[in-house]
């Protein structure tokens, strides 16, 4: 795939870009693991400073980023200025509380004379080079819950971001150098995905995170282990939204739009299979239906637009299949369905009904605004279905119910059990899954101790 802009609204290929050659990514190497070798040294403090200057220059930036990010993968604009100020936010987090979530830990008096110390405690140290590989769907916020954690733990990083969004990775680069940073702490660098392996089986890079495709985890996966270096992936998703006779259907109904339409529904945490109880079933689709009937799919630089352009063509050909694939067995469309004509990469919001375990649309992730509806006799055959996935990134569940909720919570196989509410990320909360989802943890004090080494020191008497 070449390293270009293209705008996923016309097809245009704005800018196309030349892959750094060994040399240059020698000398990144190279600096990277020179940088870390003084950064790990800084002060909390100082690294604070830093960070909390990137969150200013973003905040200031976010207009001019955000159409940048609509032009390379499609982005309404205003969902993209608010994925910045988002990431200024999970700045000024890490920033507050890296010192805190990093702090020496001491163990309990008694286990330490027990063990015949003196005194002991734990500390926590950064591992070096951090090889990030990122993809398109969020790309700021992607990279930014990576580096924030990253960069206060005293690590180094360096990006390989999907082809499709070079000018945001090279914005990236030129922001955390513009705040103050050393030029070696966080680099971008510009390589295809072949060159990934090589990159990561260097020597000098300690450890790696990669949010993508199942493929892409199990070339970095295979690798990683072999060199044995740590990694976290953040993979694929079909989370469940569970609604149970006793929710706000209205409610429910209204998020639900959301929560699968989001980002053109390209969102490893977008709700995509909507698990009904008959209760409720046709009061929730009525009102489900009628909602994404409604969205409005246009222009993303129009701020009335709701829903804007998939990044590329391959997605919107493998999500026709997939809808495809699905009314050949049986399936309903009780909206959306037909591509349109026109130029650009448009899908229109969709829900199938009547999905069976062997369609592939029930079996596969559904990267678009397509959602599909079960209906389910009750809790029990409610969670057989949520759970009858590969997957297990995240779930909803629509219940008044505690009871239904503990039920939920404990047999849900998920990282993450939303309840009235959507899915989403927030820096104070641990990110990750279960399954073929990934493994790993991005986001809160589990996240920036990921990448660190766990040190106990112990003194004897």
């Amino acid at each position: 795939m070449p390293i270009a802009t293209v705008n996923p609204a016309t097809g245009e290929t704005l800018r196309t870009y030349e892959a750094m050659g060994e040399e240059e990514i020698e000398r990144r190497l190279q600096l990277a693991e020179a940088t870390f070798r003084t950064y790990r040294t800084t002060t909390f403090e100082e690294r604070a400073t830093l960070l909390r200057r990137a969150a200013e220059l973003l905040e200031a930036d976010q207009d001019e980023i955000g159409r940048v990010i609509t032009t390379e993968m499609g982005k309404p604009v205003g969902q993209a200025r608010a994925e910045a100020a988002k990431c200024a936010k999970a700045m000024r987090w890490y920033a507050d509380r890296a010192a805190g979530l990093l702090a020496d830990e001491e163990p309990a008096e008694p286990d330490v004379k027990d063990s015949g110390a003196s005194r002991a405690l734990v500390r926590y140290r950064p591992l070096g080079p951090v090889l990030a590989v990122m993809p398109w769907n969020f790309p700021l916020w992607q990279v930014i819950r990576f580096a924030a954690p990253a960069l206060m733990a005293g690590n180094v990083g360096l990006l390989k971001h999907a082809s499709n969004v070079p000018q945001t990775a090279l914005y990236l680069e030129d922001l955390f150098h513009r705040a103050g940073f050393t030029e070696g702490c966080f680099q971008t660098l510009l390589i295809g995905s072949a060159a990934v392996d090589d990159v990561l089986r260097d020597e000098r890079v300690r450890a790696a995170t990669l949010t993508g495709s199942e493929p892409a985890g199990r070339a970095v996966a295979a690798t990683a282990g072999e060199m044995i270096k740590k990694t976290v992936l953040e993979l694929g998703g079909s989370d469940p939204f569970v609604v149970m006779p006793s929710a706000d259907v209205d409610r429910a109904a209204e998020v639900a739009v959301t929560a699968r339409a989001q980002n053109a529904g390209q969102s490893c945490i977008a709700a995509k299979r909507f698990i009904v109880h008959a209760d409720v079933y046709d009061a929730f689709a009525e009102r489900f239906v009628a909602g994404m009937r409604a969205l409005r799919v246009g222009d993303p630089m129009d701020e009335d637009t709701d829903v804007g352009p998939l990044a590329s063509e391959q997605g919107v050909t493998d999500l026709a299949e997939l809808v495809e694939d699905a009314v050949r067995g049986g399936a309903r469309v009780l909206c959306g369905g037909e591509r349109p004509a026109g130029p650009g990469w448009y899908y229109p919001p969709t829900v199938l009904a009547g999905v069976d375990r062997a369609m592939r649309v029930h079996r596969e992730e559904t990267f678009g605004p397509v959602a599909t509806l079960y209906r389910a006799a009750d809790l029990d055959e409610a969670v057989l279905i949520a759970n009858d996935t590969d997957f297990g990134l995240s779930s909803n569940v629509w219940t008044r119910d505690e009871a239904d909720v503990d039920r939920f919570v404990r047999d849900l196989e998920a990282g993450g059990v939303y309840v009235n509410g959507m899915t989403a990320s927030h820096p104070a909360f641990p990110f990750g899954g279960v399954k073929r989802s990934g493994y790993g943890r991005e986001l809160s004090g589990h996240g920036i101790r990921e990448f660190c080494n766990i040190t106990t020191v112990w003194h004897g008497a």
